[in-house]
């Protein structure tokens, strides 16, 4: 028999249908993934559309079944643990937050360094200065957490802005490949079958993993007005939009520039200066602007989801006190906000150590994969207790192959080993730290 639930949060409902649907945008789209996708070729499409269909529309219905089953703050945790368990919800907990601590650092530096570049002009070369672009990544993750720790009458703001520069970045993008296109014809034959490599292989991962994101408004349910209704509803129309974003911005990078030219980490640079011929030399820095304000609300929405789940431990007693507690003028969980700020970024000084800027990066979207869809075993176990069994076992199935596919390295990496010990030494320590604070929860109570 599964232990009682945590009592109720102290939260404040502040969310209605526009607020989540966009809330949930912004946690599901990311734009870092558009340049990735697209140096693969237009069998890229196929891949979105894979992952649409065997990873986010099951995550979609899970959420839903779950957030009516167990309405309440916590998501991964509440669910877990009514279902299995305190041991296995802290897991499930503990994988997740760090996964998200790790998404953080690597996500920072895709964006702040896309969008130095894009700039252009006496800016550009700062793309590759470390420090500048530490220190930028740094002020955009914590002006991020700062609106959201004053509360999310605020800090939905934050979210709200995320998600309209991503639409704006998408509408963009596909009307200069539209005017290009009349003009001169694509950069890239289309054509959508797959071609498999090792690197195509790895960055599976990353087409399931740019598909998540939803279970982060599943977090949120003692914030959002009438979940029951509001939470499925607002989920299947950020579901659809994230699709319709990925295929088309997609598809337009690859009628703007050669598949095989572009860049992850400056294929919004290379896509803006094979525009510029149609839309004028503004075309690029706009993108680019819109690129770090789309992070900036990412940035906001998955630090305020994710910062409920150490507030439901602490409120269950499973973490110390201060994690339990909200602050009293601006009703947020204050405390798993700052930690959360604090271990990313250590993280993102941390994990430029012993090889390239491309293998680091490529390590942290690695080790965040892997400690970021453990959890969704959980959720889909939970789904199928739920009666969502269709939607269980397409979700295990993709989760299981997208932390085999992390662990393959890409041709960034350089010192394989390194890239594997980083890996294999990051796992076991969340594993290990896992344990340890569950143990000394348990003696504590």
């Amino acid at each position: 028999m599964a232990e009682a639930a945590p009592p109720a949060a102290e939260l404040k409902r502040e969310l209605r249908l526009r607020d989540l649907t966009l809330f949930a945008v912004t946690c599901i789209v990311g734009t870092r993934w558009i340049p990735a996708a697209a140096h693969f070729g237009p069998g890229a499409v196929t891949l979105w559309l894979l992952a649409a269909v065997l990873f986010m529309a099951p995550l979609a219905n899970a959420v839903g079944a779950l957030a009516a089953k167990y309405p309440g703050t916590g998501g991964f945790y509440l669910w877990t643990r009514n279902d299995f368990g305190r041991w296995p919800a802290f897991l499930c907990f503990w994988c997740y937050w760090v996964g998200i601590a790790v998404w953080f650092p690597s996500a920072a530096l895709f964006y702040m360094s896309a969008g130095i570049e894009g700039l252009g002009g006496r800016w550009a070369h700062l793309a590759a200065d470390r420090g500048v672009l530490m220190a930028v990544a740094l002020a955009a993750i914590w002006i991020a957490l700062g609106t959201n720790l004053i509360g999310m009458r605020i800090g939905k703001w934050t979210e709200n802005l995320g998600a309209a520069a991503t639409w704006a970045a998408g509408v963009l993008l596909v009307l200069a490949a539209v005017l290009v296109a009349m003009r001169r014809g694509s950069a890239t034959a289309i054509d959508i079958r797959p071609v498999w490599t090792w690197d195509t292989v790895n960055s599976w991962a990353g087409f399931a993993y740019a598909m998540s994101g939803l279970e982060m408004a599943g977090l949120m349910g003692a914030e959002i007005h009438d979940p029951k209704r509001t939470l499925p509803r607002a989920g299947w129309m950020a579901s659809g939009f994230a699709f319709v974003f990925y295929t088309g911005a997609t598809l337009a990078m690859l009628v703007l520039v050669p598949a095989r030219r572009i860049g992850e980490m400056s294929g919004y640079t290379q896509a803006g200066a094979a525009a510029s011929a149609v839309m004028g030399g503004w075309f690029t820095p706009l993108i680019a602007v819109l690129v770090m304000a789309s992070a900036v609300g990412q940035f906001g929405g998955l630090g305020t989801g994710v910062s409920r789940l150490p507030f439901a431990a602490g409120v269950d007693r499973m973490l110390p006190p201060a994690f339990a507690r909200v602050h009293p003028r601006w009703g947020t969980p204050h405390a798993a906000i700052l930690l959360l700020g604090a271990v990313a970024s250590l993280l993102l000084v941390a994990m430029q150590a012993g090889d390239t800027m491309a293998a680091a990066y490529r390590a942290l979207v690695s080790l965040m994969v892997i400690t970021g869809f453990l959890p969704f075993l959980y959720l889909f176990a939970c789904a199928w207790k739920a009666g969502r069994r269709v939607s269980a076992v397409s979700g295990w199935g993709v989760t299981v192959l997208a932390i085999a596919c992390s662990v393959v390295p890409t041709a960034e990496v350089t010192e394989v080993w390194l890239f594997e010990g980083k890996l294999v030494t990051g796992t076991a320590a969340v594993a290990a730290s896992a344990w340890l604070l569950f143990r000394r929860a348990q003696c504590s109570s």
